[in-house]
């Protein structure tokens, strides 16, 4: 059943995507901005410049550290053996081995740091619950992504010291007497910050942020077509409970030790698919001509159907239509041509590499 708008929450910054003339529509239980100035124009706004997105839909979540152990029953990562101050991407399993959730993991000095999923993140506290965890939901944080090659500029004015961390680093820093937890990640495929701040102080960083030059707010029009350049999976859409992280191209998101010691959920069908392959694999599509293929489109090879498309559209840093699909693994090589039903017209494609736009991450050992 559709979310009415009496069922949806607002975001923090509601008031000020408002001001900022954003249209919004109902995502994940929330009203949210999927424009301002448009699309496309936002989309190469972030890759040439800097992006600022209000992502405080998404959940975050602390446990203590003493959980690390009892959260590795749940996921495919390696918490224990974490760092502080380091993000692990990982995978909430259930028992047959498809994905609940995918998530960010931080060990901080205090506690684990999570950020989870907007549209399951009551689900997955639930399922943390069940485990044993101590859930701390942190409903008075909001969540704030400052994204593109310039947003280091702008953040570093605001907030000095965070140019010194890395692709999936994180620390605490102050602004203006408020705590922030930042971390330079993202979910656009460039480099980029994610910043939890207390709601008290979220508007107000907002319009510190956008009145830096390099800055505009960008929506969730250009968040998704950002991310399907990467080729980062969309959870509900190219991940759900009958996918595995071997099916979804996932595997790297199982930590060596893990998959040495299993324990995790699903560990024997998972790890028989590492062994032996899987039946389907997710993969990247470029599609001829400019007529995108959409989410529920299926993939044949002739009279045969092969598979089906779980995100596309197209991609305005290549000009082009590109797709993500499951298709099964004897047609899952790079190269391989195949056709998308697009309304009744069969469409040529073929399989390639992602992401189908190089990633810019400042990693560990880059130049400051």
């Amino acid at each position: 059943m559709a979310d009415t708008p009496d069922d949806l929450l607002p975001l923090p910054l509601d008031a000020l995507h408002r001001r900022l003339g954003a249209r919004m529509v109902p995502f994940a239980g929330y009203q949210m901005p999927i424009q301002y100035e448009g699309i496309i124009a936002e989309h190469n706004w972030t890759r040439e410049s800097a992006g600022l997105f209000d992502v405080s839909h998404m959940g975050q979540v602390l446990l203590p550290l003493a959980d690390d152990a009892a959260l590795e029953t749940l996921v495919c990562g390696d918490i224990t053996g974490l760092k502080p101050g380091v993000l692990r991407y990982s995978l909430l399993l259930n028992d047959d081995g498809g994905v609940l959730d995918d998530l960010m993991i931080t060990r901080r000095a205090d506690d684990l740091y999570l950020v989870i999923n907007g549209a399951v993140k009551q689900a997955d506290m639930a399922v943390m619950r069940a485990g044993g965890l101590a859930v701390q939901y942190r409903e008075d944080w909001a969540l704030l992504a400052l994204q593109g090659p310039r947003a280091v500029d702008a953040l570093e004015r605001l907030v000095p010291g965070v140019g010194d961390l890395r692709f999936m680093r994180a620390a605490g820093f102050d602004w203006q007497g408020h705590a922030l937890w930042v971390s330079r990640s993202g979910y656009t495929g460039e480099d980029g910050f994610e910043i939890s701040v207390p709601v008290a102080a979220a508007e107000a960083l907002a319009e510190a942020l956008l009145a830096e030059a390099e800055v505009k707010p960008i929506g969730l029009g250009a968040r998704d077509s950002l991310r399907l350049e990467a080729g980062l999976p969309l959870y509900g859409h190219d991940l759900d409970p009958a996918t595995t992280p071997v099916e979804a191209d996932l595997a790297f998101a199982i930590s060596k030790r893990r998959k040495a010691e299993g324990g995790f959920p699903g560990a024997a069908r998972i790890m028989g698919q590492l062994l032996n392959g899987a039946p389907r694999r997710r993969v990247g599509l470029a599609v001829e001509g400019r007529l995108p293929a959409r989410e529920g489109a299926t993939v044949w090879v002739g009279d045969s159907q092969v598979g089906v498309v779980t995100s596309g559209g197209f991609a305005p840093s290549l000009g082009a239509p590109i797709a993500m699909a499951y298709v099964t693994t004897e047609h899952a090589a790079d190269g391989t041509a195949l056709e998308i039903d697009v309304r009744g017209k069969r469409i040529a494609a073929r399989v390639v590499p992602m992401p189908f736009r190089q990633k810019n991450y400042v990693r560990e050992g880059a130049a400051a």
